[in-house]
């Protein structure tokens, strides 16, 4: 959905214990902050359950928010292949449910996300919560780190679309 001729936007980290998640509107260059917070799955539940969590808490948060596009991290290889697979069904789920409600999900690396916010591509995590803060305007942020990373993909993918814009 377009907002007084903004663009909304929903970013997401995700994870099968915690996703993080991140909905801000951009206009005219300026980017506000709608919502941010995490989908925490009961760890106790079948893996199917929690799957569920996040794709119905998703859900409920694209039809309240009403964003135009999605954006996800890239999952990055783990030395634990079991992790690596839990966290691509988090992702598959999150991605199936933005399908779902016909948003277009862009992927990005955790390494450009970094260098599009920071400039470094091996940026550590504060500084990257940092320029999240900053680029929003919030002072003293009190959000999880997977609200941060899922913030600085929505931000990242906003700088992305406003570059291709211009490059046309």
């Amino acid at each position: 959905m377009s907002r007084e001729s903004g663009i909304v936007v929903l970013g997401l980290d995700p994870g099968s214990r915690v996703t993080g998640y991140g909905i801000v509107l951009e206009r005219s260059g300026q980017a506000e902050l709608l919502a941010a917070g995490t989908i925490r799955t009961p760890v106790k539940k079948q893996m199917a359950a929690r799957l569920g969590v996040i794709y119905d808490q998703l859900r409920d948060l694209i039809v309240e928010h009403g964003p135009a596009e999605a954006a996800i991290e890239n999952v990055f290889v783990s030395k634990n292949p079991s992790s690596a697979l839990k966290l691509g069904q988090a992702r598959g789920a999150a991605m199936a449910c933005c399908a779902m409600h016909g948003l277009s999900v862009a992927e990005y690396e955790p390494s450009k996300i970094k260098k599009n916010l920071v400039g470094l591509g091996n940026a550590p995590k504060s500084q990257v919560a940092f320029m999240v803060a900053h680029c929003l305007g919030v002072t003293r942020p009190d959000w999880a780190e997977d609200t941060s990373d899922a913030l600085a993909v929505a931000i990242c993918h906003l700088n992305e679309r406003r570059m291709r814009k211009l490059c046309g």
